[in-house]
């Protein structure tokens, strides 16, 4: 079984809620507007990092707008934005639609794909939860959670 890391939208601040929840990830994925290239190093002390750029992403411009990444025999497709998808997931083969922009932490499936949006990480936004995921793969698929952040200061 492989355990991967699902992060969004940290817009340059790694809370260390988000660091220990991500401890332990055979692979992390950041599904873009990381903020700083320093933060993904530092998530690469964890495990090793797949991201894409997300829209405020501006100084990152080495990073691609999306990825495919093989975990146990599956892909996944990483984008920022869900809605700049401009292909069928399921006729391309993919198990995992990773994403996120919306700082709205979902889990969904359709057509057999899994849709999974870890929400925020990063900077408060509104009333949203500040959340990562995890995505486990094994022989039989994918399952995913959703990880909510328990911060100690309001931020």
């Amino acid at each position: 079984m492989k355990r991967v890391g699902v992060i969004s939208d940290t817009h340059g601040l790694l809370r260390p809620e988000a660091v220990q929840a991500l401890r332990g990830a055979d692979l992390i994925l950041h599904a873009g507007d990381v903020g700083r290239q320093e933060l993904l190093d530092e998530l690469s002390r964890l495990a090793p990092v797949v991201a894409v750029r997300g829209n405020v992403d501006r100084g990152l411009r080495d990073l691609p707008l999306t990825e495919i990444v093989e975990v146990g025999g599956r892909l996944l497709y990483l984008i920022h934005i869900l809605e700049d998808l401009d292909l069928d997931p399921a006729a391309a083969g993919f198990a995992a639609v990773i994403y996120g922009h919306s700082h709205r932490p979902s889990i969904t499936r359709k057509n057999g794909v899994l849709y999974l949006n870890p929400g925020s990480a990063g900077p408060r936004r509104f009333d949203l939860p500040l959340s990562v995921a995890e995505i486990l793969v094994n022989e039989q698929g994918l399952s995913a959670r959703l990880i909510r952040l328990r911060v100690r200061a309001k931020g």
